[in-house]
Protein backbone atom coordinates (compact mmCIF):
# COMPACT_ATOMS: atom_id res chain seq x y z
CA UNK A 1 0.00 0.00 0.00
CA UNK A 2 2.78 2.36 0.87
CA UNK A 3 4.46 1.62 -2.41
CA UNK A 4 1.25 2.24 -4.33
CA UNK A 5 0.81 5.53 -2.51
CA UNK A 6 4.29 6.59 -3.45
CA UNK A 7 3.57 5.73 -7.11
CA UNK A 8 0.37 7.78 -6.96
CA UNK A 9 2.20 10.75 -5.48
CA UNK A 10 4.93 10.35 -8.10
CA UNK A 11 2.39 10.33 -10.93
CA UNK A 12 0.66 13.41 -9.53
CA UNK A 13 4.01 15.17 -9.28
CA UNK A 14 4.81 14.34 -12.92
CA UNK A 15 1.43 15.61 -14.05
CA UNK A 16 1.95 18.85 -12.13
CA UNK A 17 5.39 19.31 -13.62
CA UNK A 18 4.07 18.68 -17.12
CA UNK A 19 1.29 21.20 -16.59
CA UNK A 20 3.76 23.85 -15.40
CA UNK A 21 6.03 23.18 -18.39
CA UNK A 22 3.08 23.58 -20.72
CA UNK A 23 2.18 26.90 -19.14
CA UNK A 24 5.77 28.08 -19.38
CA UNK A 25 5.92 27.12 -23.05
CA UNK A 26 2.67 28.95 -23.68
CA UNK A 27 3.94 32.04 -21.87
CA UNK A 28 7.24 31.90 -23.73
CA UNK A 29 5.47 31.57 -27.09
CA UNK A 30 3.24 34.51 -26.18
CA UNK A 31 6.30 36.60 -25.23
CA UNK A 32 7.89 35.83 -28.58
CA UNK A 33 4.81 36.82 -30.55
CA UNK A 34 4.11 39.96 -28.48
CA UNK A 35 7.15 42.24 -28.69
CA UNK A 36 6.36 45.31 -26.60
CA UNK A 37 9.20 47.20 -28.23
CA UNK A 38 7.52 46.91 -31.65
CA UNK A 39 4.08 48.20 -30.73
CA UNK A 40 2.68 50.86 -33.04
CA UNK A 41 3.80 54.35 -32.03
CA UNK A 42 0.21 55.59 -31.89
CA UNK A 43 -0.59 52.94 -29.26
CA UNK A 44 2.51 53.71 -27.21
CA UNK A 45 1.81 57.43 -27.40
CA UNK A 46 -1.78 56.88 -26.21
CA UNK A 47 -0.46 54.97 -23.19
CA UNK A 48 2.24 57.57 -22.49
CA UNK A 49 -0.38 60.32 -22.25
CA UNK A 50 -1.64 58.78 -19.01
CA UNK A 51 1.81 58.67 -17.38
CA UNK A 52 3.22 61.35 -15.07
CA UNK A 53 6.18 63.23 -16.50
CA UNK A 54 8.78 61.34 -14.42
CA UNK A 55 7.34 57.91 -15.32
CA UNK A 56 7.25 58.94 -18.95
CA UNK A 57 10.95 59.81 -18.79
CA UNK A 58 11.72 56.39 -17.29
CA UNK A 59 9.62 54.63 -19.93
CA UNK A 60 11.51 56.42 -22.72
CA UNK A 61 14.69 54.64 -21.57
CA UNK A 62 13.26 51.13 -22.14
CA UNK A 63 14.17 50.90 -25.83
CA UNK A 64 14.92 53.04 -28.86
CA UNK A 65 11.38 52.84 -30.19
CA UNK A 66 9.85 54.12 -26.96
CA UNK A 67 12.48 56.83 -26.72
CA UNK A 68 11.59 58.10 -30.19
CA UNK A 69 7.92 58.19 -29.29
CA UNK A 70 8.60 60.16 -26.12
CA UNK A 71 10.81 62.58 -28.04
CA UNK A 72 8.13 63.29 -30.63
CA UNK A 73 6.14 66.44 -31.33
CA UNK A 74 3.69 65.66 -28.54
CA UNK A 75 6.50 65.60 -25.97
CA UNK A 76 7.81 68.91 -27.27
CA UNK A 77 4.33 70.38 -26.91
CA UNK A 78 4.15 69.07 -23.36
CA UNK A 79 7.52 70.69 -22.60
CA UNK A 80 6.23 74.04 -23.92
CA UNK A 81 3.09 73.73 -21.80
CA UNK A 82 5.27 73.25 -18.72
CA UNK A 83 7.42 76.27 -19.61
CA UNK A 84 4.31 78.40 -20.07
CA UNK A 85 3.27 77.65 -16.48
CA UNK A 86 6.57 78.83 -14.94
CA UNK A 87 5.23 82.31 -14.30
CA UNK A 88 6.38 82.55 -10.69
CA UNK A 89 9.60 80.57 -11.12
CA UNK A 90 13.07 82.03 -11.48
CA UNK A 91 15.22 79.40 -13.18
CA UNK A 92 19.00 79.37 -13.12
CA UNK A 93 19.44 76.49 -15.60
CA UNK A 94 17.32 75.49 -18.58
CA UNK A 95 18.15 72.74 -21.05
CA UNK A 96 15.82 71.67 -23.86
CA UNK A 97 17.11 68.32 -25.08
CA UNK A 98 15.52 66.61 -28.06
CA UNK A 99 16.81 63.11 -28.75
CA UNK A 100 14.68 62.71 -31.88
CA UNK A 101 15.39 65.77 -33.96
CA UNK A 102 13.67 67.93 -34.89
CA UNK A 103 10.75 67.59 -32.46
CA UNK A 104 10.92 71.19 -31.19
CA UNK A 105 11.29 72.39 -34.78
CA UNK A 106 7.99 70.68 -35.61
CA UNK A 107 6.09 73.00 -33.26
CA UNK A 108 4.46 76.24 -34.36
CA UNK A 109 7.18 78.83 -33.88
CA UNK A 110 4.86 81.22 -32.02
CA UNK A 111 3.92 78.52 -29.49
CA UNK A 112 7.55 77.76 -28.68
CA UNK A 113 8.63 81.42 -28.54
CA UNK A 114 5.72 82.31 -26.27
CA UNK A 115 6.63 79.55 -23.81
CA UNK A 116 10.33 80.45 -23.86
CA UNK A 117 9.58 84.14 -23.35
CA UNK A 118 7.73 83.30 -20.12
CA UNK A 119 10.93 81.77 -18.75
CA UNK A 120 13.16 84.61 -19.98
CA UNK A 121 10.93 87.29 -18.45
CA UNK A 122 10.44 85.60 -15.08
CA UNK A 123 13.95 84.22 -14.61
CA UNK A 124 16.06 87.19 -13.64
CA UNK A 125 19.11 85.07 -12.81
CA UNK A 126 19.35 82.57 -15.67
CA UNK A 127 22.98 81.44 -15.91
CA UNK A 128 22.89 78.34 -18.16
CA UNK A 129 20.78 77.95 -21.30
CA UNK A 130 20.86 75.02 -23.74
CA UNK A 131 18.42 75.41 -26.62
CA UNK A 132 19.93 73.37 -29.47
CA UNK A 133 17.62 72.41 -32.35
CA UNK A 134 14.85 74.85 -31.44
CA UNK A 135 13.01 77.67 -33.32
CA UNK A 136 14.40 80.37 -31.01
CA UNK A 137 14.79 83.67 -32.89
CA UNK A 138 16.41 87.10 -32.61
CA UNK A 139 13.52 88.86 -30.78
CA UNK A 140 13.40 86.14 -28.12
CA UNK A 141 17.16 86.49 -27.60
CA UNK A 142 16.64 90.21 -27.02
CA UNK A 143 14.15 89.33 -24.28
CA UNK A 144 16.74 86.96 -22.81
CA UNK A 145 19.36 89.71 -22.79
CA UNK A 146 17.00 92.32 -21.35
CA UNK A 147 16.26 90.16 -18.30
CA UNK A 148 19.39 88.02 -17.78
CA UNK A 149 22.39 89.90 -19.19
CA UNK A 150 24.14 90.13 -15.81
CA UNK A 151 23.88 86.41 -14.98
CA UNK A 152 24.13 84.43 -18.25
CA UNK A 153 27.37 82.43 -18.32
CA UNK A 154 26.62 79.49 -20.67
CA UNK A 155 24.70 79.50 -23.94
CA UNK A 156 24.45 76.51 -26.28
CA UNK A 157 22.34 77.04 -29.38
CA UNK A 158 23.57 74.92 -32.27
CA UNK A 159 21.13 74.27 -35.13
CA UNK A 160 18.86 77.26 -34.49
CA UNK A 161 18.04 78.40 -38.05
CA UNK A 162 15.91 81.40 -37.04
CA UNK A 163 18.79 83.14 -35.27
CA UNK A 164 20.93 85.51 -37.34
CA UNK A 165 24.51 86.69 -36.77
CA UNK A 166 23.01 89.97 -35.52
CA UNK A 167 20.97 88.08 -32.94
CA UNK A 168 23.95 86.28 -31.39
CA UNK A 169 25.97 89.51 -31.61
CA UNK A 170 23.34 91.19 -29.43
CA UNK A 171 23.95 88.51 -26.78
CA UNK A 172 27.73 88.96 -26.90
CA UNK A 173 27.42 92.76 -26.72
CA UNK A 174 25.26 92.70 -23.58
CA UNK A 175 26.14 89.49 -21.69
CA UNK A 176 29.65 90.37 -20.57
CA UNK A 177 29.83 87.45 -18.13
CA UNK A 178 29.38 84.81 -20.85
CA UNK A 179 32.07 82.13 -20.45
CA UNK A 180 30.84 79.27 -22.66
CA UNK A 181 29.23 79.53 -26.07
CA UNK A 182 28.21 76.91 -28.66
CA UNK A 183 26.79 77.81 -32.07
CA UNK A 184 26.80 76.95 -35.75
CA UNK A 185 29.44 78.39 -38.04
CA UNK A 186 26.94 80.51 -39.97
CA UNK A 187 26.46 82.60 -36.78
CA UNK A 188 30.17 83.20 -36.35
CA UNK A 189 31.38 86.58 -37.60
CA UNK A 190 34.30 88.95 -37.23
CA UNK A 191 32.01 91.27 -35.30
CA UNK A 192 31.12 88.49 -32.84
CA UNK A 193 34.76 87.62 -32.14
CA UNK A 194 35.59 91.29 -31.61
CA UNK A 195 32.63 91.70 -29.23
CA UNK A 196 33.82 88.70 -27.23
CA UNK A 197 37.27 90.33 -27.14
CA UNK A 198 36.17 93.69 -25.71
CA UNK A 199 37.56 94.93 -22.42
CA UNK A 200 34.11 94.71 -20.82
CA UNK A 201 33.78 91.01 -21.61
CA UNK A 202 35.18 88.31 -19.33
CA UNK A 203 37.64 85.84 -20.80
CA UNK A 204 35.79 83.15 -22.69
CA UNK A 205 36.62 79.63 -21.50
CA UNK A 206 34.93 77.46 -24.15
CA UNK A 207 33.79 78.20 -27.70
CA UNK A 208 32.28 75.36 -29.75
CA UNK A 209 31.55 75.81 -33.43
CA UNK A 210 29.66 73.25 -35.53
CA UNK A 211 30.53 73.46 -39.23
CA UNK A 212 27.79 71.44 -40.89
CA UNK A 213 26.69 70.87 -44.48
CA UNK A 214 23.60 68.82 -45.30
CA UNK A 215 23.70 69.24 -49.08
CA UNK A 216 27.06 69.15 -50.89
CA UNK A 217 27.83 72.27 -52.85
CA UNK A 218 24.74 74.18 -51.69
CA UNK A 219 26.13 75.77 -48.52
CA UNK A 220 28.37 78.83 -48.67
CA UNK A 221 30.96 79.13 -45.92
CA UNK A 222 32.35 82.59 -45.29
CA UNK A 223 35.87 83.36 -44.13
CA UNK A 224 36.78 84.77 -40.71
CA UNK A 225 39.63 87.27 -40.78
CA UNK A 226 42.90 86.30 -39.10
CA UNK A 227 42.94 89.65 -37.27
CA UNK A 228 39.64 88.75 -35.57
CA UNK A 229 41.02 85.44 -34.36
CA UNK A 230 44.17 87.20 -33.14
CA UNK A 231 42.16 89.72 -31.13
CA UNK A 232 40.02 86.95 -29.69
CA UNK A 233 42.98 84.85 -28.53
CA UNK A 234 44.78 87.87 -27.05
CA UNK A 235 41.75 88.54 -24.88
CA UNK A 236 41.09 84.86 -23.97
CA UNK A 237 44.47 83.12 -24.25
CA UNK A 238 43.33 79.95 -22.45
CA UNK A 239 40.07 79.42 -24.34
CA UNK A 240 39.19 75.99 -25.69
CA UNK A 241 38.15 76.41 -29.32
CA UNK A 242 36.31 73.24 -30.34
CA UNK A 243 35.33 72.75 -33.98
CA UNK A 244 33.18 69.91 -35.34
CA UNK A 245 33.34 69.50 -39.11
CA UNK A 246 30.64 67.62 -41.01
CA UNK A 247 31.52 68.75 -44.53
CA UNK A 248 32.00 67.23 -47.92
CA UNK A 249 35.54 67.23 -49.26
CA UNK A 250 35.08 70.07 -51.73
CA UNK A 251 33.68 72.38 -49.02
CA UNK A 252 36.89 72.68 -46.95
CA UNK A 253 38.46 75.32 -49.20
CA UNK A 254 37.78 78.36 -46.89
CA UNK A 255 39.23 76.61 -43.82
CA UNK A 256 42.81 76.24 -42.52
CA UNK A 257 44.25 78.79 -44.92
CA UNK A 258 45.97 80.71 -42.12
CA UNK A 259 46.65 80.18 -38.42
CA UNK A 260 43.60 79.72 -36.20
CA UNK A 261 43.54 79.04 -32.42
CA UNK A 262 41.64 75.73 -32.59
CA UNK A 263 42.36 73.35 -29.69
CA UNK A 264 40.00 70.46 -30.53
CA UNK A 265 39.17 69.30 -34.07
CA UNK A 266 36.67 66.58 -34.96
CA UNK A 267 36.13 65.51 -38.56
CA UNK A 268 32.91 63.53 -38.82
CA UNK A 269 33.11 62.86 -42.55
CA UNK A 270 35.95 62.01 -44.87
CA UNK A 271 38.68 64.65 -44.91
CA UNK A 272 41.46 64.87 -47.52
CA UNK A 273 45.23 64.59 -47.04
CA UNK A 274 45.53 68.20 -48.15
CA UNK A 275 43.23 69.48 -45.41
CA UNK A 276 45.02 67.46 -42.72
CA UNK A 277 48.31 68.81 -44.02
CA UNK A 278 46.96 72.35 -43.60
CA UNK A 279 45.82 71.51 -40.07
CA UNK A 280 49.42 70.75 -39.15
CA UNK A 281 50.51 74.14 -40.52
CA UNK A 282 47.72 76.32 -39.09
CA UNK A 283 46.69 74.91 -35.69
CA UNK A 284 49.65 75.22 -33.30
CA UNK A 285 47.34 75.18 -30.23
CA UNK A 286 45.83 71.81 -31.17
CA UNK A 287 45.21 69.51 -28.18
CA UNK A 288 42.91 66.85 -29.64
CA UNK A 289 42.38 65.54 -33.17
CA UNK A 290 39.78 62.99 -34.27
CA UNK A 291 39.56 61.82 -37.89
CA UNK A 292 36.70 59.43 -38.62
CA UNK A 293 37.68 58.75 -42.23
CA UNK A 294 40.27 59.76 -44.80
CA UNK A 295 40.50 57.23 -47.58
CA UNK A 296 43.19 54.93 -48.88
CA UNK A 297 46.11 57.35 -49.11
CA UNK A 298 48.53 57.03 -46.15
CA UNK A 299 48.71 59.99 -43.77
CA UNK A 300 52.40 59.53 -42.91
CA UNK A 301 53.63 63.03 -43.79
CA UNK A 302 50.56 64.72 -42.34
CA UNK A 303 50.92 63.01 -38.95
CA UNK A 304 54.62 63.84 -38.74
CA UNK A 305 53.89 67.49 -39.55
CA UNK A 306 51.21 67.62 -36.84
CA UNK A 307 53.64 66.12 -34.31
CA UNK A 308 56.29 68.70 -35.25
CA UNK A 309 54.10 71.79 -35.04
CA UNK A 310 51.33 70.94 -32.55
CA UNK A 311 53.36 70.82 -29.35
CA UNK A 312 50.27 70.58 -27.10
CA UNK A 313 48.70 67.58 -28.85
CA UNK A 314 47.70 65.04 -26.18
CA UNK A 315 44.85 63.06 -27.79
CA UNK A 316 44.30 61.60 -31.24
CA UNK A 317 41.79 59.21 -32.75
CA UNK A 318 41.93 57.68 -36.23
CA UNK A 319 39.15 55.65 -37.82
CA UNK A 320 38.98 54.70 -41.49
CA UNK A 321 42.48 55.93 -42.40
CA UNK A 322 45.83 54.43 -43.34
CA UNK A 323 49.20 55.06 -41.68
CA UNK A 324 52.37 53.03 -42.11
CA UNK A 325 53.64 51.40 -38.92
CA UNK A 326 57.01 53.19 -39.22
CA UNK A 327 55.38 56.63 -39.55
CA UNK A 328 53.07 55.92 -36.65
CA UNK A 329 55.96 54.91 -34.39
CA UNK A 330 57.82 58.07 -35.39
CA UNK A 331 54.72 60.16 -34.61
CA UNK A 332 54.40 58.63 -31.14
CA UNK A 333 58.13 59.02 -30.53
CA UNK A 334 57.91 62.74 -31.35
CA UNK A 335 54.87 63.32 -29.14
CA UNK A 336 56.09 61.12 -26.31
CA UNK A 337 54.33 60.64 -23.02
CA UNK A 338 52.08 63.69 -23.49
CA UNK A 339 49.76 61.48 -25.59
CA UNK A 340 47.27 60.66 -22.86
CA UNK A 341 44.68 59.32 -25.34
CA UNK A 342 45.72 57.29 -28.38
CA UNK A 343 42.76 55.59 -30.05
CA UNK A 344 43.81 53.95 -33.32
CA UNK A 345 41.93 51.15 -35.04
CA UNK A 346 44.13 48.17 -35.89
CA UNK A 347 42.98 48.38 -39.51
CA UNK A 348 44.56 51.85 -39.76
CA UNK A 349 48.13 50.56 -39.29
CA UNK A 350 49.85 49.23 -42.40
CA UNK A 351 52.79 46.83 -41.76
CA UNK A 352 56.06 47.71 -43.51
CA UNK A 353 59.64 46.46 -43.66
CA UNK A 354 60.46 47.84 -40.23
CA UNK A 355 57.42 46.92 -38.09
CA UNK A 356 54.72 44.27 -38.15
CA UNK A 357 51.43 44.55 -36.28
CA UNK A 358 52.83 42.22 -33.61
CA UNK A 359 55.87 44.42 -33.07
CA UNK A 360 54.25 47.83 -33.12
CA UNK A 361 52.48 47.62 -29.78
CA UNK A 362 55.78 47.02 -27.97
CA UNK A 363 57.49 49.90 -29.73
CA UNK A 364 54.61 52.33 -29.13
CA UNK A 365 54.31 51.25 -25.49
CA UNK A 366 58.01 51.98 -25.01
CA UNK A 367 57.67 55.58 -26.21
CA UNK A 368 54.42 56.20 -24.33
CA UNK A 369 55.76 54.81 -21.07
CA UNK A 370 52.71 52.58 -20.65
CA UNK A 371 51.16 49.50 -22.24
CA UNK A 372 49.29 50.28 -25.44
CA UNK A 373 47.35 48.19 -27.95
CA UNK A 374 45.47 49.31 -31.08
CA UNK A 375 41.68 49.23 -30.90
CA UNK A 376 39.99 46.16 -32.32
CA UNK A 377 36.91 46.20 -34.54
CA UNK A 378 34.03 44.31 -32.85
CA UNK A 379 33.17 41.06 -34.63
CA UNK A 380 29.50 40.72 -33.69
Amino acid sequence: MKRGGRDSDHNSSEEGTAEKSKKLRTTDEHSQTCDWGNLLQDIILHVFKYLPLLDRAHASQVCRNWNQVDSSKESAEAACDILSQLVNCSLKTLGLISTARPSFMDLPKSHFISALTVVFVNSKSLSSLKIDDTPVDDPSLKVLVANNSDTLKLLKMSSCPHVSPAGILCVADQCHGLRELALNYHLLSDELLLALSSEKHVRLEHLRIDVVSENPGQTHFHTIQKSSWDAFIRHSPKVNLVMYFFLYEEEFDPFFRYEIPATHLYFGRSVSKDVLGRVGMTCPRLVELVVCANGLRPLDEELIRIAERCKNLSAIGLGECEVSCSAFVEFVKMCGGRLSQLSIMEEVLIPDQKYSLEQIHWEVSKHLGRVWFPDMMPTW
